[in-house]
């Protein structure tokens, strides 16, 4: 009881790998506290997870079980895409209460120039770094290369901030085959909410390899690009306290009593793909309502 176990999954596709860890881990996860709880909370369920999927692209992606809908996952790719980079604050301005950071903000702009203040000379030279653009065209250059890594934490903030980063780095490598490139993927996670946020996390991150990486590489090198392997690496995976009765009514008192294709939704289903891509304008819509409301 004084080790965290360390979990491993493999499956085919994401739904299965989902279940999977959502069931492995409230099996055999660690009763852990967190500085979130509040006082009747019961304690939190905590692994560290190496999740596989072999086949990120296959049907089924979508479990049913996951706490959300098509639109949450749409709004969540395309925040991923960046439509919500502009909700980002000014950190020069103590005023400024809006986001910390988005993924896509912290990836295609590292780093920002901050002023001097009382503890620390945080002024950076130069110009914020585009980490997606300088691994496409490692990728493109040398597809083998072990240096396509991109990264989010930057301690001079994040070390003080209430909210950090949840995804710290990712990495690519090609595997090519029969004139074919396979793009692997890893992600590691210091902090992943296995039922809030994990699959959203995961379904976002394999579109946003699908559509921002393996797409463009595929558009400057002439190669038909698929996804490879995504490997999930989460240092605490967990399940908070407050939400162990809703897994275990959503999922697990389900798998035995359930086929596993009553589950699960198939994403490229023409119904699925329709209700998707009409959820972008929605999504675009409540972008620009959200910004008039926070002027």
């Amino acid at each position: 009881m004084n080790n965290i176990p360390v979990l491993h999954i493999e499956a085919n596709t994401l739904a299965e790998a989902f279940e999977l860890a959502i069931r492995n881990l409230y099996q055999q996860g660690l009763d852990f506290k967190t500085q979130y709880d509040k006082p009747n909370d019961y304690p939190s369920l905590d692994c560290t997870m190496n999740l596989t999927i072999l086949n990120p692209e296959l049907d089924p992606m979508i479990h049913k079980a996951f706490p959300g809908g098509i639109e949450d996952l749409r709004e969540y790719v395309m925040e991923l895409m960046g439509y919500k980079n502009h909700w980002v604050k000014n950190f020069d301005d103590e005023n400024d209460k809006r986001w910390e950071y988005t993924y896509h903000q912290r990836l295609s702009k590292y780093g920002y120039i901050k002023k001097k203040d009382d503890r620390f000379d945080w002024v950076i030279d130069g110009v914020p770094v585009d980490q997606i653009e300088s691994i496409i065209t490692k990728l493109c250059k040398q597809p083998f290369t072990r240096q396509a890594q991109m990264i989010t934490w930057m301690p001079w903030v994040d070390n003080d901030c209430y909210d950090p980063p949840c995804l710290q780095s990712l990495w690519y490598r090609i595997v090519e085959e029969n004139d074919i490139y396979y793009l692997n993927c890893n992600v590691r996670f210091r902090s992943n909410d296995a039922w809030g946020a994990s699959f959203m996390n995961m379904f976002g991150f394999i579109q946003f390899n699908k559509l921002l990486i393996a797409n463009e590489i595929s558009k400057r090198t002439g190669k038909e690009v698929k996804l490879g392997r995504l490997n999930w690496q989460a240092d605490s995976y967990h399940i908070y306290g407050k939400d162990i009765q809703q897994v275990k009514e959503r999922l697990i008192d389900r798998i035995d009593t359930s086929s596993f294709d009553s589950r699960v939704i198939n994403f490229y289903d023409e119904m699925i793909q329709e209700i998707y891509n009409e959820t972008e304008e929605m999504v675009i819509n409540k972008i620009k309502k959200y910004d008039e409301e926070h002027k």
